[in-house]
């Protein structure tokens, strides 16, 4: 258990030579917006330690150089919250990156294969998940939440070894870098407050209901942002879209709103949320934001888009490789009405292996049929 920036400073020299390291995190985030960083799991080739990011005094900078070393790879397992946490603290991202969870898709595993599950089959490791949900910025930690936390990188060593076995024999290096390209990119961890309207469903597009979910949404996420709450705790989503649906012109009609009272239509907060309506409502039509087209599934294309799911799972299965890594039910329904969608499974590896003949079919230059209870493809 690492406490002082010395200890954590010199298993950090220690490892700046490694081929790789493997990295785990224990946060909490249920009260925050922010994740609370509470445990850094740290594995080199011989040894393994545990960061007490909470003791007094501590600098982490040691460890967020090590993270930025482009000669050290960085081994996680299903990495976007960890790397989230990371880009929170240093608006960077740690490179280069492989993450275990993505490789085992590539190798045969399934779609989201477990670290308990490839610890199993691949280090022979039995995991004890009863510490999962502990609460991990509690001190002191105990020796059975420690040995936990230890063992997420201590076997991640040998996954990560085995998978990358897998992936030289196969030649599918290549398929797991083009992942780890948009895993290391900020934009993936960037959370830009003017966009989150977007994440919304709304049943009218009209572009003074985009305007007003456009300003509180932003309002929302700056003000969980400043008093460190999840979004839910400021507001809920169905009072935004209340608000968005029926404007309101006074505290008086904002505390009619569902879920928020007079209280908080009294309160700055309430005041603040009446100055983005109004501010909304002063937008002129023809600058309201612009939402994203709505694709429509041209009569017919239903059929097309079952034949390419079938091709789908056929490829899946014909190359131990998982489905929703090679195309996903929106990228099917772009290809039926486009052969020039703009989408991932009409590049790269994923069009050699599929998209290729995702078009063959739709062309009429492919066939499928049974042949002894089993799938065939034929090219015509």
């Amino acid at each position: 258990m690492i406490t002082t920036t010395a200890a954590l400073a010199a298993f950090c020299d220690a490892h700046r030579q490694t081929e790789f390291v493997t990295v785990d995190t224990e946060f909490m985030r249920e009260r925050t917006y922010w994740p609370k960083l509470c445990l850094i799991q740290l594995g080199g080739p011989e040894e393994t330690v545990a960061v007490d990011p909470l003791a007094e005094g501590i600098d982490l900078s040691p460890l967020f150089e090590l993270l930025q070393n482009a000669s050290v790879l960085k081994v996680f397992h299903a990495a976007r919250q960890d790397i989230e946490i990371f880009y929170n603290l240093t608006g960077k991202v740690p490179t280069p990156m492989f993450d275990t969870q993505v490789a085992a898709m590539v190798c045969g595993f399934g779609e989201a294969a477990s670290y308990e599950t490839l610890a199993g089959q691949l280090a022979n490791a039995k995991i004890d998940k009863s510490s999962r949900f502990t609460d991990w910025a509690s001190r002191p930690l105990t020796d059975k939440q420690i040995d936990y936390a230890l063992a997420d990188v201590s076997h991640l060593r040998v996954v990560y070894a085995k998978l990358h076995e897998r992936l030289q024999k196969s030649g599918r290096e290549s398929w797991v870098s083009e992942e780890m390209a948009d895993l290391t990119s900020v934009d993936t961890y960037h959370i830009e407050p003017s966009e989150v309207w977007k994440r919304f469903k709304w049943r009218a597009d009209k572009p003074k209901l985009r305007a007003l979910l456009k300003e509180l949404a932003a309002w929302r996420e700056l003000e969980a942002q400043r008093i460190n709450v999840p979004r839910g705790r400021v507001m809920r989503d169905e009072s935004v879209m209340e608000i968005a649906y029926h404007p309101p012109e006074s505290a008086r009609d904002l505390a009619r709103i569902r879920g928020l009272g007079q209280g908080f239509a009294d309160s700055r907060q309430g005041k603040e949320v009446l100055e983005a309506v109004q501010r909304a409502l002063a937008i002129p039509l023809d600058k309201c934001p612009v939402g994203e087209p709505k694709r429509t599934t041209p009569q017919g294309s239903g059929a097309v888009i079952d034949l390419l799911k079938v091709l789908l799972r056929h490829v899946a299965d014909e190359n131990d490789v998982a489905a929703k890594l090679i195309a996903t039910t929106d990228d099917l329904e772009k290809i039926a009405t486009d052969d020039q969608a703009d989408t991932a499974a009409l590049r790269g590896w994923r069009y050699d292996l599929f998209g290729q003949q995702a078009l063959l079919l739709k062309s009429g230059k492919l066939s499928m049929g049974l042949n002894k209870k089993k799938l065939s493809i034929t090219k015509l």
